[in-house]
């Protein structure tokens, strides 16, 4: 759905240009409980940011029941609904940022084109059902699932607006005399006992969803909402119109009592075999032209033997297929759920930093699987440290000081701890009791940085923990990107500040030439330089600047066609880009020669949805949101530029790191850490999953691992950090 610019007033004009740190673009709609705006954030994705309206602001039940959408928003966040990219449900005008998703809602795509097809129901429904399984699996309930509430996409149908949905946990009840939902989607129950509902009722919402979808109109139709309040308790469902394959199936969902509407998981078995193609979303090995699936299940951790490319499945690349689409096969989630093992879950949120205790704890010997120091080999010891104990919470970020220093962590609600890699003991603990999200801490010469949302920096003596010293950034919280032992800042009006890392001291301070507001996305410790990039306001090409970390000189500066981001660098100081299609979705690699100004475009065979990309050599490991993993000869063009592809199975990625071995690892969001062999393309280990009290946690940003030799260090929504053998994964 393309972005509504505000033809003159409008009633919210008195809303300021930025909520948080981003500038509000464009208007996309309006409801009753606020205005939604077109915004981008600061590596040029597209957000839809919605606003809260003054009266509402003013509100204090209202501020719970919005800080209790932004929960539940962040709970459920992923490869189903619009994830979070940041909140403040305590700003003066409360605001939430998530990710702007293109298509049209079901409701427009219904009255603009008529209904759905069998097969589109078909699918529809098994996405749906998908969705809603994921949202009751981060202990959620909708409540307010339309037809207006459902966007549609390539990728697959996307469920939004928790405006009303509450944990099953949550203590905020609706309050006696207040009806809460959409009546023609609502559940009988949530008429007779709204205190007392449950996930059924988004069962109910489904069943009505998809009979709105195959006929224009409810199964419970009225002018009057009291009328179609009395039908849906007490009349039988109008399925007239519905195909008779799904009219059973519907009719179930449509039961009056909610014991007997089958479940979200029950829904797809029935659909059962899809009526889509399978082979479409079986990912593809170039190196082996015949067709070959090798599937077998993960043992338990440490009983696992020679066990080379038990989860890989692959299958010859076929011509014309141009994306890969993103988990709405069953039969292709249920084989991938199959072998990614015990607790591997192919669902996702949009990763921790919520709050946490301020207990600091370690997992003592013989816990998950700690190996004595005697291993043959060389072999590191596994270990786990808890940062943060009880429900709950963020997860931890952390950053090495090199093959043989120390690792830094900083969990919200916690604080930033200093752990002994070799055996996971934390050394330090400089406590902090924010609950807002945390960056990962920086190592800076003789000291560890730690920024925190209150916009200040701290430096911690890295071998006490206490602090030396607190420096103001001059530019929005949580704005410093590190560049070598500088620390570079951009203000609102664009001036770039360089922060001396050690002492804090201003460095220098200047605008960069040709920029209004440029935000930093790469440093290159072999040159000392730093990418700054800017879109232009028509959206068509990007102004990117190299700056000398030290000096702040421009080393030089290009303006290149097309909405790209820096992701790396190459051999001879040329930069690779990634390059947003029409629908944000990254579908090239451009990759730019400064000496000479030529750029080369390397088309990718499928869109990837928010990779992010790891570089060796000539080739780069782009890592889709959705876990697909994509490898790209960057000094090739065509077909010959892809060198393999792999579907993991996770549901949402963290950035992916390269480590010893030509292995590649990244994190999933149920805390299981995961590496893939760069060689064959084929993913050779992965730990279990590890949940926040059962369930998953909320991270604005999923952590990747982190690498120091062979130990490969992982974080999870349980607030652990644990570390395992690098060059072992087969046997984590």
């Amino acid at each position: 759905m393309p972005p509504l610019r505000e033809p003159g007033a409008h009633p919210e004009a008195e809303f300021p240009q930025y909520a948080g740190a981003y500038r509000l673009e464009a208007l996309l709609g309006s409801g009753g409980m606020g205005v939604v705006h077109l915004a981008r954030s600061a590596s040029g994705m597209q957000l839809a940011v919605k606003v809260v309206h003054a009266p509402y602001a003013a509100d204090p039940e209202f501020r719970a029941r919005f800080r209790q959408e932004v929960a539940a928003a962040r709970r459920v966040s992923g490869a189903f609904t619009a994830p979070v990219v940041d909140a403040d449900p305590e700003a003066g005008r409360p605001w939430m940022a998530t990710l702007y998703v293109p298509g049209p809602t079901l409701a427009e795509q219904v009255k603009r084109n008529g209904p759905l097809s069998p097969a589109a129901l078909r699918r529809l429904t098994a996405g749906l059902a998908e969705a809603l399984r994921d949202i009751h699996r981060a202990g959620v309930i909708h409540r307010d699932l339309k037809p207006s509430n459902v966007l549609l996409t390539d990728g697959g149908p996307k469920v939004i607006d928790f405006g009303i949905s509450r944990p099953y946990d949550s203590d905020l009840r609706t309050e006696t005399g207040k009806l809460i939902g959409s009546p023609p989607y609502m559940a009988p129950e949530q008429f007779q006992r709204p205190r007392e509902v449950g996930p059924p009722v988004d069962v109910f919402a489904l069943g009505a969803v998809i009979v709105h979808a195959a006929t224009g109109r409810g199964p419970f139709d009225s002018d009057s909402p009291y009328i179609v309040a009395y039908q849906v308790v007490h009349d039988q469902p109008d399925l007239g119109g519905v195909p008779e394959e799904l009219a059973p199936l519907v009719a179930r969902c449509l039961a009056k009592d909610p014991a007997e509407r089958p479940t979200p998981d029950e829904v797809m078995e029935a659909l059962l075999p899809p009526s889509y193609e399978a082979d479409a979303f079986v990912p593809a090995q170039r190196r082996r032209p015949a067709v070959a699936v090798v599937v077998g299940a993960t043992a338990p951790d440490g009983e696992r033997e020679g066990a080379e490319e038990d989860t890989h499945v692959r299958a010859a690349p076929e011509a014309g297929r141009r994306r890969l689409p993103r988990t709405r096969l069953v039969v292709a989630a249920a084989l991938l759920l199959l072998v990614a093992g015990a607790g591997a879950g192919a669902y996702a949120v949009w990763g921790g930093g919520g709050g946490g205790r301020a207990d600091v704890g370690r997992t003592g010997p013989g816990t998950e699987g700690r190996a004595g120091a005697g291993k043959a080999g060389g072999a590191v010891a596994p270990w786990r440290t808890a940062l943060r104990t009880g429900g709950g919470g963020g997860t931890p970020v952390c950053a090495s000081a090199g093959a043989r220093g120390a690792l830094y962590c900083s969990v919200a609600g916690t604080g930033t701890v200093r752990i002994d890699p070799a055996d996971g003991r934390v050394l330090w603990s400089a406590p902090s009791a924010s609950s807002r999200e945390v960056r990962a801490p920086v190592v800076s010469g003789p000291v560890v940085l730690s920024a925190g949302p209150d916009g200040r920096l701290r430096a911690l003596d890295p071998v006490k923990g206490t602090a030396v010293r607190e420096t103001a950034l001059p530019a929005r919280p949580g704005a410093a990107f590190p560049a070598g032992d500088a620390l570079l800042t951009v203000a609102e009006n664009g001036t770039v500040t360089a922060l001396d890392g050690a002492s804090g001291a201003t460095r220098w301070k200047k605008p960069l030439v040709g920029h209004v507001r440029p935000d930093f996305a790469l440093y290159d410790p072999d040159s000392g330089l730093a990418y700054a990039f800017e879109h232009t306001p028509s959206g068509t090409a990007t102004l990117v600047t190299a700056v000398d970390a030290a000096s702040g000189r421009a080393a030089w500066q290009r303006q290149v066609d097309g909405v790209l981001t820096p992701v790396a660098t190459a051999g001879a100081g040329e930069l690779v880009l990634t390059a947003m299609d029409e629908n944000s979705d990254t579908a090239e690699l451009v990759r730019y020669a400064p000496a000479t100004g030529a750029s080369a475009r390397i088309a990718l065979p499928f869109a990837l949805d928010g990779p992010q990309v790891a570089m060796a050599g000539e080739v780069a490991y782009l890592l889709a949101r959705g876990g697909s993993l994509l490898a790209v000869d960057t000094g090739a063009a065509g077909a010959k530029a892809e060198l393999w592809r792999l579907e993991t199975g996770v549901g949402r990625a963290s950035a992916p790191v390269l480590g010893e071995g030509g292995r590649l690892y990244f994190s999933a969001a149920d805390g299981r850490l995961l590496a893939v062999d760069t060689e064959r393309g084929a993913l050779v280990g992965q730990t279990r999953a590890r949940l926040s009290g059962g369930k998953l946690a909320y991270a604005s940003d999923l952590p990747a691992p982190v690498t120091a030799g062979r130990l490969v260090v992982g974080s999870a929504p349980d607030g652990s950090v644990f570390a395992v053998d690098g060059a072992d994964p087969g046997g984590w």
